[in-house]
């Protein structure tokens, strides 16, 4: 597995906490950045991780900024991506089960360097179930051939 990770400056200390996991874990990556200590635009850094993972360079991204929500909007922009917005360890593991996440967001403002640590295992360990969630999944890639 390969993993694009990125932050902007709202997101550093938790992005720095996964890498150190993605290390632990022997799970190839690369670091999309922010080394900032002033404010930078969020979508400067979730695109390209989310076009990282979309044309296929990358198998899963992470994003992290202040609460996760501008991250995940913007990863959400660029086709063939599905971005879930995580805070817990339940939706880690159901949105890879069901929706075939393929980038996490997180928010540091939002959870701790532990509990992000553990979401992003259980997100990078979980597997897509398939069967019924297949076809909704198919549904969400159908309709962006049609209009993306």
């Amino acid at each position: 597995m390969k993993v694009a990770i990125g932050s902007d400056h709202g997101g550093v200390n938790i992005r720095k906490e996964i890498i150190s996991l993605l290390e632990e874990l022997g799970i190839e990556y690369k670091d999309f950045g922010c080394e900032c200590g002033t404010s930078v635009d969020y979508p400067d850094y979730a695109i390209p991780v989310a076009e990282a993972v979309a044309n296929g360079g990358y198998d899963r991204g992470i994003l992290i900024c202040g609460t996760g929500i501008g991250m995940s909007i913007a990863a959400n922009k660029v086709k063939g991506i599905r971005c879930a917005l995580v805070h817990d360890v339940f939706t880690a593991k159901v949105t890879r089960e069901h929706n075939d996440t393929n980038v996490l967001a997180m928010g540091e403002r939002v959870i701790g360097p532990g509990l992000a640590r553990l979401i992003a295992e259980t997100w990078l360990k979980g597997e897509f179930e398939g069967g019924r969630h297949a076809n909704r999944v198919g549904k969400i890639t159908a309709y962006e051939d049609q209009h993306m």
